[in-house]
């Protein structure tokens, strides 16, 4: 008889907290019950034509010619480093040198971890706003970081319908001589908030009080929705170059995924000084090297060509319209919505009366509602606890994506009705 080999094996300490993401749970669940599924962050319709067209033709480009099928530059396409160049100087006034300030890397979420690895030393800390998008925390794990909370709460007199703010002196006291970054996700996921120039204004004075670098998630730079409301980029801040310039600090990171509905491009881009973009191609090169070819022609075009500035005004008002669909939805059942300023998810508050003719009652966390909803609603829905240290602060809130067809949030808003007795 053969006895059987025991291997001592365990995750790595510095995962140990995070274990399988709360996407892949909810989504598994969607799946398992049949739900229509607004857990996830994706679109369920397809990206521009011209955009999927162009990239199939450089990896079909047709007989007698060779395809775009092999490793393209590591740290981009030269082709797509001047479209984001050309990009930000359109967006900012502002131009970088698309060879040494601008980095493609493959989504944007390794666009962070290459920051992170590439500019934090263990013991660093790093400034996070709760919620948070959950690779945030993960990606501080990995570089040896020490993460220090700020949490975005609900306006104190009406809830999250007010919209979600931080404490200034809780920002102030998160910052240390240790202090090496501030991440800030603008417009945010997944409270829909637009970060407000005063707020920015605290953040970029803290930050060059404190010699530390502003790294900014801007994958929603264009999903901002009302009059009034604008996408600020701290990079921008201050005289360019002068001694209260943010632009030497900051690192801008985005991704063509969400302005043009191809999230599983993972087609991603840093943005910043050269000192910094030093830091993040450091740890790139070793992550995934370079970004898929084709995929990186594709973008090129969504960035330069006319199509694509139409194609993100279509989008935009498409999203503004399902954003009204199902908040008005959830508000005639009784829950809180906040106002999703930005970005393309709504927080809503379960915890409020009527919610669901009762149905509601009882339940004591979001992750409970959030497991019941896809079995007894037919409807799935992220519980926003994964993306706090604090649990306690969203145990009666749930996440709503909308970036969804038409008739799939009309089929999500007649199950809700018909869950809810109305």
């Amino acid at each position: 008889m053969i006895e059987e080999a025991r291997v001592s094996v365990r995750t790595a300490d510095r995962f140990a907290p995070f274990g399988t993401t709360i996407f892949t749970e909810m989504t598994l669940l969607a799946n398992r019950h049949g739900a229509v599924n607004l857990a996830q962050g994706f679109p369920d319709f397809d990206g521009p034509e011209f955009v999927r067209r162009l990239a199939a033709e450089a990896a079909f480009p047709g007989a007698g010619r060779p395809g775009m099928n092999q490793y393209a530059r590591m740290f981009g396409l030269p082709a797509l480093n001047q479209a984001i160049a050309q990009w930000w100087l359109d967006q900012t006034g502002r131009s970088v040198d698309p060879d040494t300030m601008v980095t493609v890397t493959s989504g944007c979420t390794e666009a962070l971890a290459a920051a992170m690895l590439g500019l934090i030393n263990p013991g660093d800390e790093v400034v996070l706003f709760e919620p948070y998008y959950d690779s945030y925390r993960a990606c501080v794990a990995m570089a040896g970081g020490v993460a220090r909370f700020v949490t975005l709460r609900p306006d104190p007199e009406r809830g999250v319908e007010g919209g979600f703010y931080f404490d200034e002196r809780e920002l102030r006291a998160a910052f240390t001589k240790r202090t090496r970054a501030v991440l800030v996700n603008t417009p945010h996921n997944p409270t829909g908030k637009v970060f407000t120039r005063e707020e920015l204004d605290l953040i970029a004075d803290l930050c060059i009080e404190h010699d530390a670098v502003a790294i900014t998630d801007e994958v929603y730079e264009c999903l901002t929705y009302d009059e009034g409301v604008r996408h600020e980029r701290l990079a921008t801040f201050g005289e360019d170059g002068g001694a209260g310039s943010m632009q030497p600090r900051t690192l801008t990171l985005s991704s063509l995924g969400k302005t043009f509905s191809l999230t599983g491009w993972k087609v991603g881009w840093a943005i910043g000084p050269a000192e910094l973009t030093k830091a993040v191609r450091a740890a790139h090169q070793f992550l995934t090297f370079a970004t898929c070819t084709p995929m990186q022609v594709g973008a090129a075009a969504a960035l330069t060509l006319p199509e694509g500035r139409r194609a993100i005004g279509e989008l935009v008002s498409d999203l503004r319209e399902s954003r009204t669909l199902l908040g008005d939805a959830l508000r005639s059942l009784g829950f809180g919505v906040a106002p999703a300023q930005g970005a393309y998810f709504l927080m809503a508050d379960f915890s409020r009366a009527g919610c669901a003719g009762g149905r509601c009652k009882g339940i004591g966390s979001d992750v409970e509602f959030c497991r019941m909803l896809p079995e007894q609603a037919g409807v799935a829905a992220i519980p926003p606890s994964a993306f706090y240290e604090h649990k306690d602060e969203a145990r009666h809130l749930a996440r709503f994506a909308f970036c969804k067809r038409r008739q799939t949030l009309e089929e999500a808003v007649r199950r809700l009705r018909r869950w809810a007795g109305a």
